[in-house]
Formats: C-alpha cells, structure tokens, sequence
C-alpha cells in the first residue's frame, strides 16, 4: 500500500437551497454500470467529496436524484433508479452521515442529461447517474 499527502487548495463557492453539489464542487458524476445500482470505486471518490462537505457543514441536508438510460421499460428503470438512489445514500450514510441529513429518489428515465433518440453506449452512460441537490444549508 502506497500513501500518499496530497494537499488541495480550498476553493470558496456559494451555495444555496436547490444547488446541484456535484456541479458546485466540479465532481466527476456519479455514474452506474449498465443494470447496476452498485457503487463504482470511481464514483466512492467522488463521493468521498460529497461526505467531506457534509462533514464540513453539519447543517447541509441533500437529496440524492438517481436516474437510468432509456433502456428498459418505465416501471423497470423508476425501480432501477430507486435502488441506485437507496445505494447512494446508504454508502453516504455507511461513511458516518446521519440518516437525517440524506434522502433520495429515483426518476427513472424521465430526466436524461442527454435527450438523444438512438444514444450511442456514452450517450447510454451519461444518463445513468446520481445527482445531489442542497435542501438545507
């Protein structure tokens, strides 16, 4: 095992109630495998950030959106997506935050970050995600 100091440079941004973390912090997104809801290491870096804000700020509340690609029926992917919702804020909630500070929802397929008609399999992977609003700050 390598261990490695890093230091990173604080960077100060406004934040209100309804702003997107993910966008505030330049997180990369947090995306999920093809029919998956499990945590990928790339995406538990990421949120690692989230936890450390949420550490920071033992006010902030946040909702986590989670959502599919366009394949597979509506009631499967409103299911798919409520599972990646209930992943995401269980891996948050296994890392020392309080129920109380994180909830979260599926959407399904009904709010695609790109609204293509025959997606290419990157199109596909953009839309499978998690995403985290403030709702309290």
């Amino acid at each position: 095992m390598v261990e490695l100091d890093l230091m990173l440079e604080k960077e100060i941004v406004k934040a209100e109630v309804g702003d997107d973390i993910g966008k505030l912090l330049k997180l990369e997104p947090i995306y999920f495998d093809f029919d998956k809801h499990n945590i990928r290491p790339d995406a538990a870096v990421e949120l690692a950030k989230v936890i450390a804000v949420m550490n920071e700020y033992p006010e902030m509340v946040i909702f986590a959106k989670s959502h599919t690609d366009s394949r597979g029926g509506d009631k499967y992917n409103m299911n798919l997506s409520d599972r990646r919702a209930k992943s995401t804020v269980q891996y948050i909630i296994s890392k020392g935050i309080s129920k109380e500070r994180i909830t979260g929802q599926g959407f399904g397929e009904s709010e695609p970050k790109v609204d293509c008609k025959k997606c290419t399999e990157e199109e596909y992977a953009q839309n499978r995600r998690s995403e985290f609003l403030i709702v309290k700050k």
